[in-house]
């Protein structure tokens, strides 16, 4: 892989189609903003629609190539296994390309670039077992089954929070399938899915199965979003971009997977293990400096327990280490773009108008060499309610608010009482109740005792406006695959079609 942070500095990273770097049509490249200082790292190729139609074109033409198209299903789920195995030998700089590009944790950044190549693995070894039946016909001598087939050209759009883990959850299985790709990063973490692209030639990987088009939202995204050639779409991200994509994609039939925000409930009762469900809570909040679409910023607490509970979250908070990615030490990183910083600072400070208490953080740390990046304090809120603005929106940033409650009813009408319904978590050792939480919130993911434990063998996805579709497990096999239905008349004989017989 020729792609690495350090030569990054600095470089102009074009577009890839059809197994090769390509320059833009348009000339342009725009700068990539290193979080911890603000300054400009790299520049990317603006794709706009004629760069996006000849990727399109690319893919389909990869769609019909024998090399592809032919491959037994055996030999397929053998190449994405070299993939794997490409990954986990250039984990450690993928590594490094992620942590400087969106400020993640380089020891988070390394933990799932070793995990990476097992959902490849895993997916490689569905590629041979997309299996389709066979129907009973009230037709003697008749032979009705069914087949699986790849849907076609496959576009993506992926999120800057974890591009690679994002891409591999619909890429590995698309690729098992059969189908092609044209993917778009976003433009604040484009890096790595251009490394990637290396990677995907050298385990083998025809040319034009798998297409980069780097670039904005409002030219490349929607170029790629309204091209009559792409055949399923995929999209992570916000839940009002959701609504444009999908916008798009219906103008030519287009059905999408949308995994969009979330705003997860975290629960807490009095008969919980307080000082492991504030490390929970902590984890599943502040974790990835809170930007992930699962995180549970709407804490619900038991009465009984809550002055205990906050007192006890707000020491754990006291003792996270705010600092540069790629230092042992450091806990949380800084947020992936300036917007986002924005963001956050007008959530708080809409939550105090509106009545919360800001229990610790709620500001950009005061250590000086801190100050130039994008950095900001985990923050707890308190005398919340679930209809101030900053519980009601996704903050995607390290804040929760923390709400008690005295009953399971008054509890799921809270926890519900939102757009979303993407994840959810609860603590208590009984187990009736547990389940009855389960079965009674509106979640596509609920976790016990536990959060953020998310595994590529499961299917997940959300209600609401947290989106639809599923990845993960079997589940998404069938998202990407269509279904044809075959009938053989192995009787050899044809009876005059205006001769109706009845039975």
């Amino acid at each position: 892989m020729k792609t690495t942070a350090e030569n990054l500095q600095g470089s102009r990273l074009d577009l890839f189609i059809d197994g090769r770097f390509t320059r833009p049509h348009s000339g342009q490249y725009v700068p990539s903003y290193d979080p911890t200082t603000a300054e400009p790292w790299y520049q990317f190729a603006q794709a706009d629609a004629v760069d996006v139609d000849v990727a399109v074109r690319s893919a389909r033409a990869a769609l019909k190539n024998p090399a592809w198209h032919r491959m037994t299903q055996t030999e397929r789920g053998k190449l994405v296994r070299r993939l794997a195995d490409l990954v986990l030998e250039n984990a450690e700089e993928l590594a490094l390309i992620e942590c400087r590009d969106n400020g993640k944790l380089l020891k988070e950044m390394r933990a799932q670039m070793r995990a990476v190549p097992d959902s490849y693995i895993y997916f490689a070894g569905m590629a041979d077992k997309l299996q389709g039946d066979t129907i009973p016909v009230n037709k003697l001598d008749t032979l009705n089954y069914n087949v699986r087939e790849p849907v076609g050209v496959v576009g993506m759009i992926i999120p800057w929070n974890s591009p690679l883990m994002m891409l591999t959850g619909t890429l590995a299985p698309c690729l098992a399938i059969g189908n092609t790709i044209v993917v778009k990063p976003s433009e604040h973490a484009t890096a790595s899915t251009l490394a990637l692209a290396e990677l995907v030639i050298e385990a083998g990987i025809p040319p034009g199965v798998f297409n980069v088009v780097t670039g904005d939202g409002a030219t490349t995204g929607d170029a790629l979003t309204r091209h009559p050639g792409i055949a399923r779409f995929v999209f992570t991200g916000s839940t009002s971009t959701g609504r444009k994509i999908a916008g798009n994609a219906a103008q030519n039939l287009v059905p999408c997977q949308m995994e969009l925000g979330g705003k997860s409930p975290h629960v807490v009762f009095s008969d919980a293990d307080v000082e492991r469900a504030v490390n929970g809570v902590v984890a599943g909040v502040f974790a990835a400096a809170g930007q992930t679409c699962v995180a549970g910023s709407r804490c619900f607490v038991e009465a009984p327990v809550y002055e205990r509970f906050v007192e006890a979250l707000v020491e754990r908070t006291r003792r996270i280490t705010v600092g540069h990615p790629t230092s042992e030490a450091t806990d949380i990183g800084p947020l992936a773009l300036a917007a986002q910083l924005d963001k956050v600072q007008g959530y708080v400070a809409s939550g105090v108008q509106e009545g919360a208490r800001i229990a610790i953080g709620g500001r950009k740390p005061l250590d000086t060499a801190l100050q130039r990046g994008w950095y900001f304090e985990p923050t707890v809120m308190t005398q919340a309610r679930n209809d101030m603005r900053f519980m009601r929106d996704e903050i995607f940033g390290p804040v929760v608010g923390v709400v008690p409650f005295n009953t399971e009813e008054e509890l799921i009408e809270l926890a519900n009482d939102t757009e979303y319904g993407l994840a959810s978590g609860i603590w208590t050792n009984d187990i009736d109740r547990a389940l009855r939480f389960a079965r009674d919130v509106d979640a596509g993911t609920v976790w016990i005792n536990t959060f953020r434990s998310a595994a590529y063998m499961s299917p997940n996805g959300g209600s609401k406006h947290s989106g639809y579709g599923y990845r993960g497990g079997f589940e998404v096999m069938r998202e990407f695959s269509r279904l044809k239905n075959v009938v053989v008349d192995y009787s050899g004989a044809m009876q005059d079609p205006f001769v109706i017989r009845l039975r």
